[in-house]
């Protein structure tokens, strides 16, 4: 185990400075640890049975944060593409999320330091992206209250083929105050380079329909935007790319195996991260995810697009990129997003060794503020001037109508998949073949009757 956490922190090795100098760090300040995979329609293929490279890493670099061993009060665990998109569309996802959770349980607490226990705060899953999230028995996991769990679609009609979950709940403080409320979402936006203003609207529609109820001692009856929270973290594959100008050098398609060598390199990274669509966007331009930060992403190799069966090599017809990301924001920030954020990013890498995906998993660790004490108010997030994150009115008539579209496709598309023996293409043509036989057996009935009608 010494040996990959060794690897994880060579990845990282511009983080374990920031680790070492954190040696005498409060321990009331939440640890939190966030994994977001996408398993390329995979369902129980889509994760080996040991989860030690994915999970145990963030567990064993967490003892790098206090002279005694430490392990994480909160675990949250995201996946897109989940299962094949016919079962996740006809909501047949409850076995492959169940051992989902029973596997991932059983490695955090087979690798937690000191073996804590964990208990499930809440699991929520819509179509293909799920959302897990777990609490230390010794602490978050027993006070945790007021759990909600919300979904949203934003594919074609608001199908959930596209889309976000999440999971909200209040941590009461030790003295029977308020405390504070945690908001984790997890999210799967539109594909392909050229469909960024597609991916900016995702996000918009998500921010006013993953509605939650409202806080506790709002005066308020109305339902709140996942901004309204004490600390958020968004994550997943959110599909941002790396948009070269036609006069960069690594712009054509013939440049690519130069551009993937270039993207080995930190200096090479470091350079090409200035194109990141998801960089522009919310940095520079303002138009998603306003006030959420993000630790170094570029520190570690891009997570998309690698050939299965491969750790360490890209498909070579797809430009790699950082489509796979872990943001957060909590209370403590100041409005302005490049001022330095509340929450320590201990460690952000991704996890080359799964290869059934052409994404790699990515983790962070995040150490969070010190709790409010004794506050009359859950203290919230403090978003940029001039955005104001709103509810849509119509956000519970689009859910609903992306769910009737989903189950009614999902069908379908299952009942052709088992007239096709598990390919929805062949159970397409023996429909087909089928209708004709069923015709042509109708008219030749109807012919012979003609026939017996005609004799003398």
């Amino acid at each position: 185990m010494a040996l990959r956490t060794g690897a994880v922190l060579a990845t990282c090795h511009v983080l374990v400075p920031r680790i070492c100098t954190m040696a005498s760090v409060d321990p009331s300040r939440p640890l939190v640890h966030i994994s977001s995979y996408n398993t390329n329609l995979q369902a129980e293929r889509g994760l080996p049975q040991d989860l030690v490279d994915w999970l145990a890493p963030t567990l064993q670099v967490s003892n790098f944060l206090a002279r005694e061993r430490r392990a994480p009060d909160i675990v949250a665990v995201g996946f897109q593409e989940l299962l094949p998109l016919h079962l996740g569309l006809s909501g047949l996802s409850r076995t492959v999320i169940e051992s989902r959770h029973a596997l991932i349980l059983s490695q955090i607490e087979a690798h937690a330091p000191n073996k804590e226990r964990y208990t499930l705060i809440a699991k929520v899953v819509n179509v293909g992206v799920a959302l897990l999230v777990y609490g230390r028995d010794d602490g978050i996991g027993r006070r945790a209250c007021d759990v909600q769990t919300q979904w949203t679609g934003c594919g074609p009609l608001y199908m959930g083929n596209k889309g976000a979950v999440g999971v909200r709940f209040r941590v009461p403080d030790e003295n029977g105050g308020i405390g504070e409320v945690y908001t984790f979402v997890c999210a799967h936006l539109t594909a392909h380079a050229p469909k960024l203003a597609d991916r900016i609207q995702d996000y918009n529609h998500i921010v006013g329909s993953l509605l939650f109820p409202p806080l506790p001692a709002s005066t308020s009856s109305a339902p709140t935007t996942m901004f309204a929270t004490s600390h958020l973290f968004f994550f997943g594959d959110l599909n941002f790319r790396l948009s070269l100008p036609p006069t960069h050098a690594f712009a054509s398609r013939e440049q690519l195996p130069a551009l993937v060598q270039a993207l080995s390199s930190d200096e090479g990274r470091v350079a090409l991260k200035e194109y990141d669509q998801l960089l522009i966007e919310r940095d520079v331009k303002g138009t998603v995810f306003q006030g959420l930060r993000e630790g170094e992403f570029w520190r570690f190799k891009c997570s998309y697009k690698y050939r299965l069966g491969k750790v360490d090599e890209y498909d070579p017809k797809r430009m790699p990129a950082w489509t796979d990301r872990i943001m957060y924001a909590t209370h403590a920030d100041p409005p302005d997003a490049s001022q330095p954020s509340g929450i320590s990013n201990v460690l952000y890498t991704a996890i080359p060794s799964y290869t059934t995906s052409d994404h790699k998993p990515i983790v962070a660790l995040l150490l969070l503020p010190a709790p409010t004490r004794a506050s009359p108010s859950v203290p919230l997030l403090r978003p940029p001037e001039g955005y104001h994150p709103a509810p849509d009115p119509w956000a519970r008539a689009k859910r609903y109508t992306g769910r009737t579209l989903d189950r009614i496709v999902g069908y379908c598309w299952w009942l052709l998949t088992m007239l096709g023996a598990g390919s929805a293409l062949v159970g397409l043509g023996n429909l087909l073949v089928s209708l004709g036989a069923w015709r042509w057996w109708r008219a030749a009935r109807g012919l012979g009757s003609e026939q017996e009608v005609l004799l003398p």
